[in-house]
């Protein structure tokens, strides 16, 4: 709950930045800097919000795992294309194992990345201008495999070592010199040793710090075939018709803030026509109506919630081949997974990210075939 009330308000600070940010009409450079500002605290104060609720799942015992065998290499590379950008930005070179790494750990692969993230975005950020970053992954024991992760940075005293894992100490970082909260390293311990491995550290003063992780080696799974509906197939589609067809897109959703937002972002898609509803029931209705091309689902609404919605959207042979996307301020991996075993097309977390909508909406719609056709001298209007 408390994660759904402090993401919607801050649905509504970062998406409207981000129209203001990407114009029409363009920003003045310092309404530019102004609001570059605004979306730096944005999603600053988001890591904080979600670094303090996982600290207090974690200490009331609700984390859920979901322990399988999972891929070092694919935990490495997504790693290091999410920082690569913050790393180039110091100077910092990263450097990563350039053999093929065939190993398999158990673990929770979304919780792996949400731990190797932290520790690479500290090596990044308490490291020196210009400095180095190693990853390097190491088998222990024929039963457990270590990832470490080396900076250049100024390291740890043994009195600071002493304090690291202690929730919201900074040890004696200014706040104004490196953002944080003291919170990244104590979750990571826990939620290693809750997938029964063990994190470490080795310092000398001057000469940088290297930070470890060991978990129990896995046998590699069969894969599943690619659908849909995962993240990764989602295409990035940039419309440059001539002729550009018009879609409908209904979005279920009872907050004015939000519906808002997402009448802004559409409102640069000539080739999109948005209808709205407020509530489960009214969805329903309005989508055996109109017969949109796709449906953005709010999950938590009044009456019938967007997963029951979808389900009984599913059962009239008219609406069952919508693709539904969810969009919700439900972002733990366990509403995600529940969403998408029901049917979601693809599952959209609040805040949103403009590109990231507009990309899910592209990949959905190429699953329709237009209704209309706006001639090339209306596309304006």
């Amino acid at each position: 709950n408390m994660s759904h009330e402090l993401r919607t308000p801050l649905n509504a600070i970062l998406g409207f930045a981000q129209i203001l940010e990407c114009g029409p009409p363009a920003p003045t450079a310092d309404q530019k800097a102004s609001i570059e500002q605004v979306l730096k605290a944005g999603w600053y104060l988001l890591d904080l919000v979600n670094e303090i609720l996982d600290l207090a799942k974690i200490d009331a015992g609700k984390v859920s795992l979901s322990l399988e065998p999972t891929s070092i290499a694919d935990i490495l590379r997504d790693g290091r294309e999410l920082l690569e950008a913050k790393a180039q930005s110091r100077a910092i070179h990263l450097g990563f194992p350039t053999a093929p790494i065939p190993d398999f750990v158990q673990a929770d692969p979304i919780r792996l990345k949400q731990i190797f993230v932290n520790l690479l975005s500290n090596a990044i950020k308490f490291n020196r201008v210009g400095g180095t970053v190693e990853v390097t992954c190491t088998p222990r024991t024929p039963e457990r495999i270590r990832i470490c992760v080396q900076d250049t940075g100024m390291g740890l005293s043994p009195e600071q070592l002493s304090h690291l894992f202690q929730p919201f100490n900074r040890l004696g970082q200014k706040e104004d010199v490196v953002e944080g909260t003291g919170v990244g390293l104590v979750v990571s311990k826990r939620l290693v040793e809750l997938m029964g491995g063990t994190i470490g550290v080795e310092s000398t003063v001057g000469k940088g710090c290297t930070f470890w992780i060991e978990l129990d080696r896995a046998g590699q799974p069969q894969l599943p075939t690619p659908t849909p509906t995962t993240k990764s197939n989602l295409p990035s589609k940039k419309l440059v018709q001539q002729e550009l067809p018009i879609k409908t897109v209904l979005y279920v959703e009872d907050n004015a803030a939000n519906l808002q937002l997402v009448e802004g972002i559409l409102a640069r898609r000539p080739d999109l026509r948005l209808l709205s509803a407020r509530d489960g029931q009214s969805g329903i209705d309005r989508a055996r109506d109109s017969m949109p091309d796709v449906i953005l689902m709010d999950i938590s609404l009044p009456g019938i919630n967007g997963i029951e919605a979808l389900k009984i959207l599913r059962l009239d042979p008219a609406t069952a081949s919508i693709p539904i996307v969810a969009i919700s301020a439900h972002a733990s991996p366990h509403d995600i997974e529940k969403a998408m075993k029901a049917g979601f097309f693809h599952y959209l977390t609040k805040p949103v990210k403009v590109r990231e909508l507009m990309d899910t909406l592209d990949a959905a719609l190429m699953h329709q075939e237009p209704k209309h056709t706006i001639p090339s001298e209306a596309g304006n209007t």
